[in-house]
């Protein structure tokens, strides 16, 4: 019987143990975990996520600082904001939501944000502390950080003795996705587009992470049977069933046909989506754990 992962059942309890460590360290310290999100522009979407950010880290019990620019908004503006939070002793996290209007110069910002406040994960300090096996040091990418909550739930914390392969070589999830699982002791392969015949590759891996942004296209004949299938696509799809103009969200992975192969997989919608912001916050108060010098919790 196959396993479908529910992402907001997995959220939500990581979403507590933030809620109990954000308590716990105000009761020690007295510090209360504050959270700066930045939005600049009209984009709807971006609003969406935003809003539910600010309304998370106040149902966590965080101090929730918004702050929302016009369109018209300057780098040098948004530079100089990014300052005044990077020196605001009461903030632990800094996140500025992307994608920033086009006249930004949007990587410049993401760099200008100290590292320690990096709760997105992008600074190259980060990435670097990352690649280099520092996972007590840095701040990991929300995304891939959700998604290795899935696998160590299913296989544990040791990963020794399996093949994970990562469709996908972004900086945003597929590297940091591979040097998290190789940080477990999994034996990596990272595929992508040029790979050569990349369904064999796929049908080695007893956890297979898809991560390309193409709908469906890993079939159950790429999936080995009885693996772990991590889907981190989100894209929408025409659903002329629902009704002339209507669409669906799908992932990467054909769901249905990808179910009846693998021990475990993740829905789209449902899956790792709703992670993300969970780790948001759990990045969030392991920064201001490591701010009052004490040792920040695990997630």
């Amino acid at each position: 019987m196959t396993t479908v992962i529910d992402g907001k059942q997995v959220a939500a309890s990581v979403i507590d143990a933030v809620k109990t460590a954000s308590q716990a360290l105000t009761e020690q310290t007295g510090v209360k975990t504050g959270l700066a999100v930045v939005i600049v522009g009209n984009d709807p979407a971006s609003h969406a996520y935003v809003s539910s950010k600010s309304k998370m880290a106040k149902e966590c019990g965080f101090t929730s600082v918004q702050h929302t620019l016009p369109e018209e908004t300057t780098q040098a503006e948004l530079a100089a904001l990014v300052q005044t939070l990077n020196k605001d002793e009461s903030l632990h996290g800094i996140l500025v939501q992307l994608p920033l209007p086009k006249h930004f110069n949007s990587e410049a910002i993401i760099q200008s944000i100290l590292p320690e406040k990096d709760v997105d994960g992008l600074h190259v300090v980060n990435a670097g502390k990352l690649a280099t096996g520092d996972l007590d040091g840095g701040l990991v990418s929300c995304t891939p950080a959700g998604a290795m909550v899935f696998v160590k739930r299913t296989h544990g914390e040791d990963l020794s003795g399996l093949n994970a392969v990562v469709i996908g070589r972004s900086n945003l999830f597929g590297k940091p996705m591979a040097q998290l699982l190789l940080a477990a002791n999994a034996t990596v392969t990272v595929a992508h587009s040029r790979t050569k015949d990349l369904a064999s590759v796929c049908r080695s891996a007893d956890i297979l992470v898809a991560a390309v942004g193409r709908p469906e296209m890993v079939k159950a004949d790429w999936v080995k049977p009885g693996a772990t299938v991590i889907d981190v696509g989100i894209n929408r799809i025409a659903a002329p069933e629902k009704g002339e103009g209507k669409s669906r969200l799908v992932g990467d992975v054909a769901f249905d046909e990808c179910a009846k192969v693998a021990a475990v997989i993740t829905p789209v919608p449902g899956g790792v989506g709703p992670m993300t912001i969970a780790m948001l916050m759990a990045n969030t108060v392991i920064a201001a754990y490591r701010k009052a010098g004490k040792a920040a919790p695990k997630f």
